[in-house]
């Protein structure tokens, strides 16, 4: 009898311990709520980050949070929770690079050793091990779970990316936030366009275009993608009609690595 109380106690404390983890996100949902901005056209976002200086203890909150989560504990999870797990942690921590030299920051490239960006620095604790910001991206996000639209997702804190949402990511929006990213990045002219009959796009399709032909959702050729999206592209019928038979000459526009501050 006291192995079998044992046993069950030991199960309830175990319990307890996997929710401890607020798989809403609420603190990091308030702060994104908080401090960013979407602009008129709702394609693109703008970051108070000397707003999110004010707060920085409500930040360092979330991000304790995030590393206190033990890797057995996050195995064990669905993986639309892991996913949205490690989405708002690279875009949490990537707030916080920025203040290792804000306000005296212009662009997220001025950080890390010879101004190469923060993306190798080892400065934060997660599943209980040190790593950067790259880890999360290309050593889980990418090859674990294999959703390109996870590029959408991730902000690198520049106006070339794809916005960061007001909003925290959640197991249950994950597929609709997911979704949702993509329509508004390749809906945004400025980094997404048709211009005298040729298509010009964001380089991150060019830097990552194996994640788009992988044959993950729907996607065989990086052209599939632009004729999923054609309608975003461009208003006219013509040009989507070319793009959805992928018969349009594609080229890659230049990156703008300018901080995403509001005021830019």
């Amino acid at each position: 009898m006291k192995r079998l109380i044992a046993l069950l106690l030991a199960l309830v404390a175990g319990f307890a311990h996997a929710q401890a983890f607020d798989h809403s996100h609420a603190a990091w949902d308030a702060l994104l709520k908080k401090h960013v901005r979407w602009l008129p056209d709702g394609k693109q976002s703008r970051v108070d980050y000397a707003g999110f200086a004010k707060d920085r203890a409500e930040l360092k909150h979330v991000l304790d949070g995030y590393s206190a989560v033990p890797k057995a504990d996050f195995e064990s999870w669905p993986q639309a929770q892991r996913m949205a797990f490690l989405i708002n942690a690279y875009n949490a921590f990537t707030v916080e690079a920025i203040f290792a030299k804000y306000p005296d920051l212009k662009s997220i490239r001025e950080l890390g050793l010879f101004n190469r960006g923060p993306w190798k620095n080892e400065f934060f604790t997660l599943l209980g091990e040190r790593h950067h910001l790259d880890w999360i991206e290309h050593e889980q996000l990418r090859p674990r779970y294999g959703d390109p639209r996870v590029h959408t997702a991730v902000n690198c804190a520049s106006i070339g990316c794809p916005a960061l949402r007001d909003e925290a990511f959640t197991a249950g929006k994950l597929e609709a936030l997911l979704e949702d990213g993509m329509v508004r990045f390749l809906g945004d002219r400025t980094r997404n366009r048709m211009r005298d009959g040729k298509l010009e796009v964001s380089s991150i399709f060019k830097w990552f275009r194996e994640d788009f032909e992988r044959g993950q959702k729907g996607f065989s050729k990086v052209e599939d993608v632009f004729a999923r999206y054609a309608v975003q592209l461009t208003d006219k019928p013509e040009e989507q009609a070319a793009l959805k038979a992928k018969a349009v000459a594609v080229s890659h526009l230049d990156y703008d690595w300018s901080l995403n501050s509001v005021g830019r």
